[in-house]
């Protein structure tokens, strides 16, 4: 029997890049903020990080079928809204990470979006440390 194997090196590295993202992203973008300084506030935009990253994983698909037909009238517009919308929440889970603004919430998000997809083009794993799984089959004639 096969065993599975998780390795949350990849996943941790991803976690602390997103963390230096929303870094950036903060002290450039108006409208977004850390309220305490120093130590604590790395710990406010690493759980601001976890925040984002949990809703994108298991409520964001849900919004973004729940909104399909607004989005499909909108060409795809409208997951800027749901995007922004993401920031409003982590900024109302996590205190600490302050969201002042519409627009800077979607400017954010945006370029949270275009910098995390970017960095992860070279978080992929490597091709030969992938685990070949394949289905076999037969086919029985009578």
């Amino acid at each position: 029997m096969a065993s599975a194997r998780f390795d949350f090196v990849p996943l941790i590295a991803k976690w602390l890049i997103n963390t230096a993202v929303l870094f950036v992203i903060v002290k450039t973008v108006k409208g977004l903020n850390v309220s305490e300084p120093g130590l604590r506030g790395v710990l406010i935009l690493a759980a601001a990080a976890a925040v984002i990253a949990l809703i994108n994983t298991f409520i964001r698909p849900l919004i973004i079928l729940l909104t399909l037909p607004i989005n499909i009238l909108s060409f795809g517009l409208f997951t800027l809204v749901i995007n922004a919308v993401v920031f409003f929440a982590t900024g109302w889970l996590v205190k600490g990470f302050e969201v002042k603004s519409l627009w800077g919430a979607m400017i954010g998000s945006l370029l949270f979006s275009i910098i995390t997809m970017l960095t992860g083009f070279f978080m992929r794993p490597e091709q030969s440390g992938q685990a070949d799984i394949r289905a076999e089959y037969k086919v029985i004639n009578k």
